[in-house]
């Protein structure tokens, strides 16, 4: 078993991947030599990502890559780039290089001590409707999986292995890597990092797709017990639901075009 893996779920990156992956080897080759893995995973870009993921796998016998048939989502791609890691330890992070990847061993070396490591961005880069939203996820995340306020759910984290393999064989209808990592472990921490500027181009999410999102966080609901405390999530788990009956969204499943391993 590697010692690390990290998960990067990829859309419309091509033009910063050759990037990303030489400031994350840069940081890492020293501390694990070749005892590591990046698993990028294609969810289905318009662009040339794919390609560019076969060129950069060539290069790098610590990348592998998957290509999605179709769009599954950022926590989607997410789940089926866990389902193929086999690190001790687990770090996800984003495409777009905001995330520093000089934080990486800061989050590893956390993992000694906690199941999961969550950033707090530091003068962070997002516009300010989206500092605004996450931090309504955050509130309310808070009352629905019964997690700490001071634990913020960022989308740059750490998790142990076995944290992993309790929830990995779930068939969720809709990943929300979030409240499976709540569900089986509350012994969480953060750290700070700093928020980088996007290397190119913009972020591929509007108030749309957070708000979908949150839709998601609130929907994976159903995995807990029903709480005092949580009357506010039980609340919006049913607003949710109605919203479904008249938008319904597809089931999750996935299907691989090709891989690099």
């Amino acid at each position: 078993m590697m010692n690390l893996s990290i998960i990067i779920p990829v859309y419309n990156s091509s033009k910063i991947l050759d990037k990303l992956i030489t400031e994350i080897n840069s940081n890492l080759s020293e501390r694990f030599k070749k005892n590591y893995e990046i698993i990028l995973v294609n969810d289905f870009s318009k662009d040339d990502s794919w390609e560019v993921i076969k060129k950069i796998s060539k290069n790098f016998n610590f990348v592998k890559g998957i290509d999605l048939s179709y769009n599954v989502g950022q926590h989607g791609a997410i789940f089926i780039g866990l389902k193929y890691s086999i690190g001790k330890k687990i770090i996800i992070m984003d495409d777009d290089l905001q995330h520093p990847p000089q934080s990486l061993i800061s989050i590893y070396d956390q993992l000694d001590l906690y199941d999961a490591c969550y950033t707090l961005y530091t003068k962070r880069k997002h516009v300010y409707w989206k500092i605004f939203v996450s931090k309504v996820n955050n509130f309310f995340s808070s009352f629905i999986f019964d997690k700490p306020f001071r634990i913020y759910t960022s989308s740059m984290k750490g998790i142990r292995g076995d944290l992993k393999n309790r929830f990995i064989s779930h068939d969720p209808k809709i990943p929300f890597i979030d409240s499976l990592i709540l569900k089986e472990s509350k012994n969480i921490t953060n750290i700070k990092v700093n928020h980088q500027e996007r290397f190119d181009g913009k972020s591929n999410y509007d108030v749309k797709k957070l708000f979908i999102l949150w839709f998601d966080m609130i929907e994976n609901y159903h995995f807990y017990p029903l709480r005092f405390g949580s009357l506010i999530g039980f609340i919006s788990f049913c607003f949710v639901k109605l919203f479904r009956i008249f938008k319904k969204k597809k089931i999750f499943s996935f299907e691989i075009k090709g891989k690099t391993f």
